[in-house]
């Protein structure tokens, strides 16, 4: 009987790992985080010092660079991301792309094939990376499928719930798509539940 107890028990372990989803190594006390991205990483919206990765920098006592730039579309992200990384040289990236492309009406293939290289990029110079999906504005609030399909290919976790939570809520919100302060906290702890949850932090 203790024996199938036993066999029952690692099962469900088994299960609550796989549920989890990909691990990430843990960053190390002198770990630099890269956030990456365009308005919606440099705080658009709300002061310097409460942009997500001014406070995700609070929340877990790391270095978090803000690497935002207003208004990039992710080919020139994917432009700039090399010289980026090189002076930088993060543990872990948050690549948080594609807003403008969907605002713009991009082509999606291209948009997808972006962040692909970007995050090949990423794993090339020896760091880890999760993607956070961006929802096209519309009835709906879905991100288009195509995050999900880029970050299941590298492996990598994905944050698919706080913008459409954020962007769905005025009292989040400074303008139709970017956050205010509040909304800005709650991706800073958004990314952080994440970054716990895959073993990056304990």
């Amino acid at each position: 009987m203790r024996y199938y107890g036993f066999l029952l028990g690692l099962t469900l372990l088994q299960l609550s790992a796989c549920s989890a989803g990909p691990s990430l190594p843990p960053l190390p006390a002198d770990g630099v985080v890269l956030a990456y991205g365009d308005s919606l990483t440099f705080g658009t919206g709300a002061g310097p010092d409460q942009s997500y990765p001014a406070v995700l920098s609070r929340l877990i006592g790391r270095r978090v660079v803000n690497a935002g730039i207003p208004g990039e579309v992710s080919a020139e992200g994917l432009r700039r991301l090399p010289a980026t990384l090189e002076t930088v040289k993060p543990s872990l990236v948050i690549l948080c792309h594609g807003a403008n492309d969907l605002m713009q009406g991009l082509d999606q293939k291209r948009t997808a094939d972006n962040l692909r290289a970007m995050l090949a990029m990423i794993r090339e110079r020896g760091a880890s990376a999760v993607l956070v999906s961006v929802p096209a504005i519309g009835l709906s609030l879905e991100p288009p499928p195509f995050y999900d399909q880029v970050a299941e290919e590298a492996g990598i976790p994905i944050e698919r719930k706080v913008l459409p939570r954020i962007i769905a809520k005025p009292s989040l919100k400074s303008d139709i798509v970017h956050p205010n302060a509040a909304g800005y906290r709650a991706m800073a702890e958004a990314f952080s539940d994440l970054l716990r949850k895959h073993g990056v932090l304990p």
